[in-house]
């Protein structure tokens, strides 16, 4: 379903990744992914983020309170895995920087795509070098709240027409596969052709970020 001065370099075949999971089936999330390598285009992969999977379901409450409480169990499971993941990263994966997640549980992608960014350290921004957090990235991807993927293709929609009106007219609209929304972006993610890091893009990137839902920055 978010730079300032640094370029969010990323390939779009890595940007199908997207960690905090907002989208699509976490194992799906990853083998995408892992197609992605250090090529420049880096950190907006980000994703590894973001592709949702509901987060396990509880009985039904009997009460507005119980209600409540497994709603606050269901964000606290989500953070608490995605702060096993920031560990993980910062002990195993090769980033000690690497930012906490917001309160929401979401990663900090902003935060992210600048170290990704930097010379040689977008390989292993996502899953961490070696692999060395996939565990923890499927976790945090499974234990992500259920999204509305209507409203999810819908701030997509929306943000894929403002960045093509900004002037990066090669910028495609998501779809929907499965009931799922699929991120739009470069056309041959596989051998980009956007230029994610040209002023007009990153200009275009600025300008359209308040277009997408929270936990969907970085996913296209």
């Amino acid at each position: 379903m978010s730079l300032k001065t640094t370029s969010r370099a990323t390939s779009r075949a890595t940007a199908r990744l997207r960690l905090t999971v907002l989208v699509a089936a976490p194992v799906l999330v990853f083998s995408a992914a892992c197609g992605g390598g250090d090529d420049g285009a880096g950190a907006r992969s980000h994703g590894i983020a973001e592709v949702s999977a509901a987060a396990p379901s509880s009985p039904p409450a009997k009460s507005d309170s119980g209600t409540g409480a497994a709603r606050t169990a269901g964000k606290s499971a989500f953070y608490d895995a995605q702060l096993a993941y920031v560990r993980c990263m910062r002990a195993k994966g090769g980033y000690p920087e690497f930012p906490d997640p917001r309160l929401s549980g979401h990663l900090d992608w902003a935060k992210i795509n600048v170290i990704g960014s930097q010379p040689g350290r977008n390989e292993g921004i996502k899953g961490g070098k070696d692999r060395a957090c996939v565990p923890e990235l499927l976790a945090a991807s499974a234990a992500t709240p259920k999204i509305d993927q209507q409203k999810a293709y819908e701030s997509m929609l929306a943000h894929a027409k403002c960045m093509r009106d900004n002037g990066v007219s090669r910028f495609t609209n998501p779809t929907m596969s499965g009931g799922n929304a699929v991120p739009g972006g470069d056309p041959t993610p596989g051998t980009p052709s956007i230029d994610q890091r040209s002023p007009a893009y990153l200009g275009a990137e600025k300008a359209c970020a308040s277009k997408l839902l929270e936990g969907l920055d970085g996913m296209q």
